[in-house]
């Protein structure tokens, strides 16, 4: 992937969220007591899946996944009662937003923080970064270059940083659609 179709896959990443949250949608799943409870689907009004996942006692549980408007697979986040807990991943997609370009994270999460391994990929496929985060705090940080160039620590301190506050805004953003588009337990 040349150098813009890479900045086109990652500008196309943050901004699907607020694409989606534009877009009409249609929310299934079952209530119980008044809270969202059981499976969930998210689609667009022509029936292309969004997001899927579930709920217990109005808290996300188990694995959402979500796709882009084309069917790309953006994102597969687990959760138990509303907190991330497991292996998130995230992938690069297309500018076509119909099929995934490549990794681009696979971050451990216990109790809604990085807990564990983070791992990054290039556009190109070549490992961006591993970091060791223990209770959200980064404790070790290598990074590399597209061609394979390691970064001196503080840069890959500094990237491992920037890097957690982009993906907790995707995140925010993918969560938010869902949060807005609840089945309707009236």
């Amino acid at each position: 992937m040349g150098p813009r179709k890479a900045l086109a896959a990652g500008a196309l990443m943050v901004s699907l969220a607020a694409v989606a949250a534009a877009e009409p949608l249609n929310a299934a799943g079952s209530c119980r007591e008044g809270l969202p409870n059981g499976g969930y689907e998210l689609r667009t009004i022509d029936g292309r899946l969004r997001a899927v996942g579930a709920f217990a006692h109005g808290k996300k549980t188990g694995t959402f996944i979500f796709w882009t408007a084309g069917g790309a697979r953006l994102a597969v986040i687990p959760y138990d009662e509303d907190a991330r807990n497991g292996t998130v991943a995230l992938w690069y997609v297309e500018t076509s937003e119909r099929i995934e370009a490549g990794r681009r994270l696979e971050a451990r999460y216990v109790d809604d923080r990085r807990h564990g391994i983070t791992r990054s990929w290039h556009t190109n496929g070549a490992v961006r970064s591993e970091d060791r985060y223990e209770r959200g705090g980064v404790v070790e940080a290598r990074a590399w270059t597209k061609t394979g160039a390691a970064l001196p620590e503080t840069e890959a301190r500094d990237l491992a940083i920037r890097d957690a506050e982009s993906d907790q805004a995707l995140f925010d953003a993918l969560v938010a659609v869902v949060d807005d588009n609840l089945p309707r337990c009236d």
